[in-house]
C-alpha cells in the first residue's frame, strides 16, 4: 500500500487516500478515518475503491464540480 496523502475532514475525521493492489488489480482506495474514543483513528465505512484506470475519468468528473457543475 502506497498513502497518496490526508486531507482533514473536520476535528475528528480525516480523508485517506492509497494506492495498492487488490486481487490483483492496482487500486485507488478513498476512506474515511475516525478518531475511536480511546484516540486511535480508525477506517470507517465510508469510502470509495475503484480501479486505477479509471484515475483519469473520475478526475474529470471531479472536476466538473470545482467549474461549477455540482446540480
Amino acid at each position: 500500500m502506497t498513502d497518496l496523502g490526508i486531507v482533514q475532514k473536520n476535528t475528528r475525521e480525516e480523508i485517506r487516500f492509497t494506492a495498492e493492489t487488490f486481487k490483483g488489480h492496482d487500486i485507488v482506495n478513498i476512506r474515511v478515518w475516525y478518531r475511536d474514543d480511546a484516540g486511535e483513528m480508525r477506517p470507517g465505512k465510508q469510502g470509495l475503491a475503484f480501479r486505477l484506470d479509471l484515475l483519469p475519468a473520475v478526475l474529470e468528473t471531479l472536476g466538473k464540480a470545482r467549474k461549477g457543475g455540482a446540480a
